[in-house]
């Protein structure tokens, strides 16, 4: 088989990419492992008939790409977790509070100190090029955790800062680096990922799988599900080969896949310079759970369902009117893998009570993306030193091999892979480029 152009992948980046292409009357071909498209966004339908997200779920005012995206689709968009009445859970150790009452002056202090000098260091920082910063090693080397030390922190404020880590399934304010959270507040006008107002505000109505739906029809009769690439080579002209030994034919080739998976790829014809720099990316191991219930049982003490824990249930967020989300970073990945069957479903469970009451949950859905095979992971990590080591060659293009997704942004994987997508599409038709960041 022969197209002008194969999409490998077809999580968000590819599809996006697939559609632009389709779009401009290009032969294009997206080859998919799995029997459906998407990627890490996923959704479900539920017994009861509510449709639930196991992957991708929420954007923010901050993520133009993806509601530009939404908008040309037809798409409503609608208030995220954040519409919801009531007050913050925090879920720590010493005990369960609805509200911050329990915060002194000396915490909020702290933890707006903190953020302010994120913020300075932001503002710093060229998203299109930290590599160039003036004190770029020190700043990557630099965790956050050793920022917020270095600002005489509170011991609950420390904690917190771990905590909000958790609930986001990040590394740990120890393992994150510092240029990389600045490069992604800088990537989206210096707004920190902490804003949850301006990150995490909106939604798909219906569910971000609603968009990847839309997405499909748009490239219908295009993609080739249950085919798994086992090598690529760039040449003149490129050849992609399956699983089944089928080998596929086209002028260009767009890797979509994420960084995990693809180093299971064979690929020739690319320079060992930017094969280096694309598997010395890392992925984060995360899991999903999302809590099934009959009614929104976080309103009958105030609290809006948002919550951060320093148990092994990653927090909380309220996905529709009766659902619960949560998200299980790496430091839960290990108590996941060794638990006995039903144990992290019953802590889940444990942690809802703690913070309002018995529950009574329909379900607890799993998705365990650190251990799927052809995700190998959930976003992109930055650890301490991790940006200098992948190098300025991140997220570039040697025609006719071009990259996608979100493992080649900096600020919110669906937007990355939306405005990655588009972006190498536009690249590919020899289009003027945009700017893949948005002005402070």
């Amino acid at each position: 088989m022969r197209a002008d152009v194969i999409v490998v992948g077809a999580g968000l980046g590819g599809l996006c990419c697939a559609r632009d292409l389709a779009l401009a009357g290009t032969d294009v071909v997206v080859v998919e492992a799995r029997a459906r498209s998407g990627g890490r966004v996923e959704g479900m339908r539920f017994d009861d008939g509510r449709i639930v997200q196991l992957g991708g779920e929420i954007v923010g005012t901050v993520h133009h790409a993806y509601l530009e995206l939404a908008a040309e689709l037809g798409l409503e968009i609608v208030p995220s977790y954040g519409g919801e009445a009531g007050e913050n859970g925090y879920d720590m150790l010493d005990g369960a509070h609805i509200g911050e009452d329990w915060l002194t002056a000396a915490d909020r202090a702290c933890m707006d100190r903190v953020e302010a000098e994120l913020q300075r260091i932001a503002a710093t920082v060229d998203p299109a090029d930290p590599w160039s910063h003036p004190d770029a090693e020190h700043l990557d080397r630099l965790s956050v955790g050793e920022l917020i030390r270095s600002l005489d922190p509170t011991w609950l404020a420390y904690r917190l800062f771990e905590a909000e880590a958790g609930a986001a399934g990040g590394l740990g304010i120890e393992r994150a680096s510092v240029l990389a959270e600045a490069r992604a507040a800088a990537a989206v006008g210096g707004v920190l990922s902490s804003d949850y107002e301006q990150w995490e505000n909106l939604k798909v109505a219906g569910g971000a799988s609603v968009l990847v739906d839309a997405l499909e029809q748009d490239v219908a009769g295009r993609i080739r599900y249950n085919a798994p690439v086992v090598s690529i080579d760039v040449a003149t002209p490129c050849t992609v080969t399956l699983a089944t030994g089928e080998v596929l034919i086209a002028e260009v080739i767009v890797c979509a896949l994420p960084v995990g998976p693809l180093r299971n790829v064979a690929i020739t014809g690319v320079s060992s310079a930017r094969l280096g720099s694309l598997h010395r990316q890392r992925q984060i191991m995360a899991s999903k759970a999302v809590t099934v219930l009959d009614e929104p049982v976080w309103t009958r003490v105030g609290w809006n369902g948002l919550a951060v824990s320093e148990h092994q249930t990653g927090g909380y967020w309220v996905q529709g009117e009766s659902t619960l989300s949560s998200l299980l970073g790496p430091s839960l990945r290990t108590y996941i893998d060794m638990a006995p069957p039903g144990v992290p479903t019953r802590d889940l469970l444990a942690g809802i009570e703690r913070l309002c009451g018995p529950v009574e949950a329909r379900a607890v859905l799993w998705r365990h993306w650190g251990s799927d095979p052809y995700t190998l992971g959930y976003v992109t990590a930055w650890e301490p030193g991790d940006l200098l080591a992948v190098g300025p060659l991140h997220g570039s293009h040697e025609p006719p091999f071009y990259v996608t997704g979100s493992d080649h942004w900096a600020a919110g994987y669906m937007e990355g892979a939306v405005r990655t997508g588009r972006a190498t599409a536009r690249t590919i038709l020899g289009q003027p480029p945009v700017s893949l960041f948005v002005e402070p």
